[in-house]
């Protein structure tokens, strides 16, 4: 079996020695070429601040961290605050009534209270279910939506796995299951086939619809407007908004999905290990849960065989909370209350407009385009995150383990593969289930092996994409470094297998 080499060819091993310094010595004239093209970019001059005071072992350590969508970067000030309050208090499981226990429910429930105000919530309509992440939220929707043979579970190509998941709590109790594919070339979503499908299902018992608020492929925003076209027709609301978050604001007084999803690490870095559902009171009462843990119930009997399952947020929080580490959560968001999401988000759609612009106009020599993005290529509607391949002047792509591997060198942090978003991916790389099918018949194989069998079959040059993705203390020097590493790959021929 082919195996996927990452030894970089010896012309771009040597582009790439003293790359770093040639860099960074262009920075200062190229950022005032850049703010003379985009003059707003100094309204967002407070951030530069931040990143010197919060985020300074960046630049310390040398690192250009483009990895935002994977995870976001917390400031150093978050971290003191959250040691300071375990180190000078004392907390206990808060599953009882003594002085440590309590001590630990009151800073819980107002990292809960600060959640929901976080999002403009109503605490009479909305609550919030701590878990482990954004995919222990989806989860907790999945296994206990009522579910059945005339059910029906609707979901777009563009969903993390988390979300694809679901479907087999569908399948399994009878339900019916529909994907709907995205517009070629954009990865957008096709909104009149939305509307005939959201339209179809009238006689369901009970509807599903789930959609991210932004797509951890492309960047695609789609519409929040879709929750009240779904729910106008009958269907309950999953907004998977763990991408979404981190550069932009959510108002659920605004848009008021049943639930929604995040993880806290995606937004402000720190704790990882803690998400939450955020669910309408209303909805949760039509989810039936397939167990019951501890801490989920007010009592439980062996002998009579029966239990009462505890009422909102109670009922869902299986075991013990991390009741040491959500607090920090109440801490993340106040960060961003004073950092200021709308000059984040500013900041970041101003870059990817660089960088997309860039990106469209790398050519060889003879013409070529160096880059290939997948989704859209200016910023309407779409967020700072760019999946992309490179290629070569004779049309050959760079397999992405050459890119990554020579980006490690530099300490340049991207990330590469499907990102757990399959269906964005067979999108962009026009892929059919005939193509995919013969994978899954008889051997067990991993992305890798999937990659090269595809590839081998000639449905498509490559399987999988480079992800650039911008957050919090992305600065302009973080995004001219990545195009002057692109830079590099002109002209430069792709090994061939």
């Amino acid at each position: 079996m082919h195996t996927v080499t990452t030894i970089l060819p010896n012309t771009l091993a040597a582009k790439l020695e003293g790359f770093i310094d040639d860099a960074n010595a262009e920075i200062e004239a190229a950022e005032r070429d850049f703010c003379s093209r985009y003059p707003d970019y100094e309204q967002t001059r407070d951030l530069d601040a931040l990143r010197c005071n919060g985020y300074a072992r960046l630049d310390d350590l040398g690192h250009t961290y483009l990895d935002y969508t994977g995870g976001g970067l917390f400031s150093t000030d978050q971290l003191e605050q959250h040691t300071a309050l375990l180190t000078q208090n004392i907390y206990g499981n808060p599953h009882s009534l003594n002085p440590t226990s309590l001590a630990a429910t009151e800073i819980n429930e107002s990292a809960r209270h600060a959640v929901l105000d976080y999002f403009h919530a109503d605490p009479d309509q909305y609550t919030v279910i701590f878990t482990m992440n954004a995919s222990g939220a989806l989860k907790l929707v999945g296994e206990a939506y009522p579910f059945d043979e005339n059910s029906h579970y609707l979901l777009l190509f563009d969903n993390h796995n988390s979300v694809n998941g679901i479907r087999e709590y569908a399948r399994n109790k009878g339900a019916k299951f529909t994907y709907l594919p995205l517009l070629p070339g954009t990865l957008r979503l096709d909104e009149a086939a939305l509307m005939r499908n959201l339209d179809a299902a009238n006689s369901a018992s009970h509807k599903l619809f789930a959609f991210p608020a932004q797509s951890n492929f492309s960047g695609v925003k789609h519409p929040l407007r879709l929750i009240e076209e779904a729910q106008s027709r009958g269907w309950d609301v999953m907004l998977d908004a763990a991408a979404f978050l981190p550069t932009n604001q959510l108002d659920l007084h605004e848009h008021q999905p049943e639930f929604v999803s995040m993880s806290f690490y995606k937004m402000f870095g720190y704790p990882t290990g803690i998400g939450a559902l955020v669910a309408r009171k209303d909805a949760l009462e039509k989810l039936k849960r397939p167990w019951f843990a501890g801490g989920t119930i007010s009592i439980a009997t062996v002998q009579a065989d029966a239990y009462y399952l505890h009422v909102n947020e109670a009922g869902f929080e299986d075991g013990t909370i991390n009741y040491l580490g959500i607090p920090a959560v109440e801490i993340g968001l106040k960060h961003l209350q004073k950092v200021g999401v709308p000059c984040v988000q500013q900041r970041v759609t101003l870059l990817t407009a660089y960088l997309l612009d860039f990106m469209k106009q790398l050519k060889h020599s003879n013409g070529q385009p160096v880059i290939n993005i997948y989704g859209p290529t200016d910023t309407d509607n779409r967020g700072a995150t760019i999946a992309f391949n490179v290629y070569d002047p004779n049309g050959h792509v760079f397999e992405y383990q050459i890119v990554e591997t020579a980006a490690n060198s530099q300490k340049i942090s991207l990330r590469t593969g499907c990102f757990c978003n399959p269906g964005a991916g067979e999108s962009a790389h026009g892929l059919t289930a005939e193509d995919l099918q013969p994978c899954f018949i008889n051997d067990r194989m991993d992305f890798t092996e999937m990659a090269e069998r595809l590839v081998e079959k000639h449905s498509t040059d490559i399987v999988g994409a480079i992800r650039a993705s911008l957050g919090i203390a992305t600065n302009f020097a973080d995004v001219y470094r990545l195009t002057a590493f692109l830079r590099l790959f002109v002209d430069e021929e792709a090994p061939q297998r």
